[in-house]
């Protein structure tokens, strides 16, 4: 334990005037690297916090957060699973679906699609597709009169507009005496969804149900049935739960080992990132032991006459220890508070530099989030910080330890 006088000399000889300048700019080096280092790892670690809320906000918009299917059996009794499903406390929506792959062609312009089948009164409640119209209405998909809904890039693609005509072909061809020949059926353009994610506003078109049952052959039979949660993080819990009542005749799949490859991605980038940037924290760490290094050097007068006065290796330890602990302290407090606002701010941060650059960053036509989301998670404010000066604490044992071992006679014989 660090005794008042330990902590009182540690104190002043942080703020007391060296004879040597260079000393204390090495001092003031270490703070400012141990602040930038602070401060680049928290904002860079909430922006990317921020990127990862966002696509996975954005992906769970139109994927689902738990699928339900019946295997390669023929999925009958989906509203008995649906009142299953809603009666667990967490699902807040569910809607069946048939999903298809397809080829959509107008003129000599050919682009395939994911066609999904959905009934829209129940599809809202567990996407954003149909809330996602930029023209046309969720409406317009009625059994029977093969509208159609398709995102801009592929309206953009094809040439479509509301009311266009498009041919859809089904891969499930019909034989005839001519051979296999794929079926083909004539859609209208009834809505264009805008998702702001090309890989979906480019490959997907929802039609009705009723619909997508005569085009790929399902009769009253559906491919799945798609779940909606309050809270994304209880997919795995709720899944479990599902599994075991519905039993293993039936699969039951969440979003996270739907896309476990994606995001898992995302989580290795973000401790890469972590270790890369602290780094500059280590250097820092490198300054403090310079700084304290030539502190013991110029102070060993003043150590040998502590010790002849009693002072013991330990007490000498611990002054130089305090000296370096406020270096590395001082930095992280300013670095952390410069982290915090800047992650809650950096969206008007990146927008006033754009502004006075007249440049863009991220221009929304190149990339799929063209802003800079933030997300400050406190603790990862808290592991940075710690981390900052857990490395400036084990930075100071060196040179402490090396005052601690001054020999008076050897310190004074020059004196």
């Amino acid at each position: 334990m660090i005794k008042p006088l330990e902590l009182f000399i540690g104190l002043r000889y942080t703020r007391a005037k060296r004879r040597n300048n260079f000393i204390s700019l090495i001092s003031l080096l270490s703070i400012i690297c141990v602040a930038l280092g602070v401060w680049a790892l928290i904002t860079v670690m909430s922006v990317m916090n921020g990127f990862e809320k966002e696509l996975r906000d954005r992906l769970l918009g139109v994927a689902s957060h738990i699928e339900i299917s019946h295997g390669s059996q023929p999925f009958k009794n989906w509203q008995e699973i649906e009142q299953q499903a809603i009666a667990i406390p967490d699902v807040v929506g569910a809607a069946p679906y048939i999903m298809g792959q397809g080829m959509l062609a107008r003129g000599n312009q050919v682009n395939g699609s994911i066609i999904r089948g959905v009934l829209p009164d129940m599809e809202t409640s567990v996407t954003d597709v149909l809330t996602k119209l930029i023209e046309g209405n969720a409406d317009s998909l009625v059994s029977g009169e093969f509208n159609i809904i398709i995102g801009s890039a592929l309206a953009g693609n094809l040439g479509l507009v509301l009311g266009s005509k498009v041919t859809v072909v089904s891969p499930q061809g019909q034989v005839t005496p001519a051979g296999l020949i794929p079926r083909l059926k004539r859609f209208t353009v009834s809505g264009i969804f805008d998702l702001g994610m090309y890989e979906y506003d480019n490959g997907l078109a929802l039609i009705h149900l009723g619909d997508a049952a005569k085009l790929f052959r399902k009769a009253d039979a559906v491919d799945g049935l798609r779940l909606k949660l309050d809270d994304v993080f209880l997919a795995p819990q709720v899944t479990g739960d599902l599994q075991y009542q519905l039993g293993f005749d039936y699969r039951v799949r969440d979003w996270t080992t739907a896309h476990s490859t994606f995001f898992r991605a995302l989580k290795v980038e973000r401790r890469v990132m972590f270790v890369i940037l602290s780094i500059i924290i280590a250097i820092a760490a490198f300054n403090i032991v310079s700084t304290l290094v030539m502190v013991v050097t110029e102070k060993q007068a003043d150590i040998a006459i502590l010790k002849t006065f009693g002072s013991t290796p330990t007490s000498i330890l611990k002054i130089f220890m305090v000296q370096g602990t406020v270096i590395g302290l001082v930095g992280t407090i300013i670095g952390t508070l410069l982290g915090v606002v800047t992650a809650l701010n950096v969206s008007e941060i990146i927008a006033w530099i754009e502004g006075v650059f007249k440049t863009e960053f991220m221009p929304a036509e190149l990339y799929l989030i063209s802003g800079f989301p933030s997300k400050l998670i406190v603790a990862d404010v808290l592991k940075v910080a710690a981390t900052a000066f857990i490395l400036s604490l084990l930075a100071t044992l060196y040179p402490a330890w090396k005052a601690s071992k001054v020999q008076p006679a050897e310190a004074l014989r020059y004196e």
